[in-house]
């Protein structure tokens, strides 16, 4: 872990102790265990974001990604699926096209029918 991961760690780890729950901090601290090449503890941690928030847009992506690099495509399509349906209903288009491009790089022929 490089010293300003660590920090960052360190503090988001502070402020989960009093807010564990909180939404955000679960994110970042998650984004610095993703950077930090921890991805078993950033996709735990995704995993915990979307039982306690499950409109916490930016969680699917995230961790539909960490899952495809962990060579669990099944799991990230179905994560993908889940986070476009949300996108949809949110109108947020630009993370509908994120979602969409992501589940047609791995061939996932709903991803052509989901717009």
């Amino acid at each position: 872990m490089n010293n300003m991961t660590t920090n960052r760690l360190e503090l988001i780890s502070e402020m989960l102790e009093k807010n564990p729950d909180d939404t955000f901090l679960n994110y970042a601290a998650a984004l610095e265990y993703k950077k930090d090449n921890a991805p078993k503890k950033a996709i735990s941690i995704f995993k915990k974001i979307i039982d306690m928030d499950p409109d916490y847009l930016a969680t699917y992506y995230q961790l539909g990604k960490l899952l495809e690099d962990a060579g669990k495509t099944e799991e990230a399509i179905k994560i993908y699926r889940k986070g476009h349906k949300l996108a949809r209903e949110k109108k947020d288009v630009k993370a509908m096209g994120e979602l969409s491009e992501a589940l047609l790089i791995l061939g996932d022929e709903e991803g052509d029918k989901m717009w």
